[in-house]
């Protein structure tokens, strides 16, 4: 790999990826999605925004697509809707961007023949863990439609391998954390509101437990997925192999910031029954075997980091919404 397309770039885990792939010396193409504020997201105060080149557009346009991939050598695919709660509202806008920006990603690599595909896919394609730690073998469970249309994309990139052995490779993180996540997620919600002044911390559910992978580790993961020959055509885990309930996580986060809390589980911020994902533990061993990765953050280091970064950045968040 020399050159290399990263899209969604402006997003959490894709800025990080993208500065990452700057240190190594890669030429970077970031695929931001189009706005008439010609906003690059998390890279627009990035110190490598210089450095890369910006390529605006829709991941579920084809036409879109094969221009920002044309001349690339390889393709790290994160765009994507994300919200769990987002997606019971708008599930037809997932099975767009998720479904078919991925068919758009492939065919168009396939086309092109381009020599190293990466698709992001999540733990939540697996569902409440049916036993643990989870490895790759794991049944999927769409309990969301967020999940069903990770699960879709996933398995048509499998079978872009199978069927016309296009050098596919699947990275599955567990739930990544640190500085530039959206408020939409567990960690930024209880840092912003405990940083605002909040003594009584606002969440849903305080018993599902997460295995939580700190963003630099989780895209160091993503590199080593894409440059070992032992992954092509593989799903491989990224996580810690430890867990935390969400409950715990938030006394956690409460102790390292130095402040004292009250929990509140708020009805609307809760899953519905069945679709509440209530344990994911990784089983990281196929990562290492293949790629020789592991997790350099422990949860307390990455969570110091987090809170710092946010003690900076607070006025960027609307702590005091619920964002779905």
């Amino acid at each position: 790999m020399k050159k290399v397309l990263v899209t969604g770039a402006g997003g959490f885990i894709g800025s990080h990826l993208t500065e990452l792939c700057l240190e190594k010396g890669f030429e970077v193409r970031a695929f931001v999605h189009y706005n008439s504020r010609n906003s690059w997201g998390w890279l627009e105060n990035s110190p490598a925004k210089g450095d890369v080149e910006i390529f605006s557009g829709d991941v579920s346009d084809i036409q879109n697509v094969r221009k920002a991939m044309r001349g690339m050598d390889a393709v790290f695919h994160l765009a994507a809707l994300i919200g769990i709660p987002y997606s019971y509202e708008a599930p037809g806008a997932y099975i767009q961007t998720n479904i078919v920006g991925a068919y758009n990603i492939l065919e168009n690599a396939r086309e092109l023949d381009l020599a190293n595909v990466v698709i992001t896919s999540t733990s939540e394609t697996y569902g409440t863990a049916q036993y643990v730690p989870i490895d790759e073998n794991h049944p999927m469970v769409g309990q969301s439609p967020y999940s069903a249309s990770k699960i879709a994309a996933d398995q048509l990139a499998v079978s872009y391998y199978r069927s016309f052995q296009l050098p596919v490779r699947i990275v599955r993180p567990f739930n990544v954390y640190g500085p530039r996540q959206s408020a939409r997620a567990i960690i930024p919600t209880i840092i912003s509101q405990l940083l605002s002044g909040g003594k009584k911390i606002k969440i849903g559910n305080p018993e599902p437990s997460r295995d939580l992978t700190f963003v630099r580790d989780t895209v160091e993961g993503f590199l080593a997925v894409a440059e070992s020959e032992k992954t092509v055509g593989e799903v491989v885990n990224i996580g810690t192999q430890e867990e935390i309930k969400i409950g715990d996580l938030a006394r956690l986060i409460a102790e390292t910031a130095g402040i004292e809390i009250e929990l509140i589980s708020e009805a609307e911020r809760i899953r519905p029954d069945q679709s509440e994902v209530l344990r994911l533990l990784c089983d990281r061993t196929k990562a290492l075997e293949l790629t020789g990765w592991r997790p350099r953050y422990s949860l307390k280091r990455g969570l110091k980091e987090t809170i710092a970064w946010f003690e900076k950045h607070l006025a960027l968040y609307k702590y005091d919404i619920y964002n779905r």
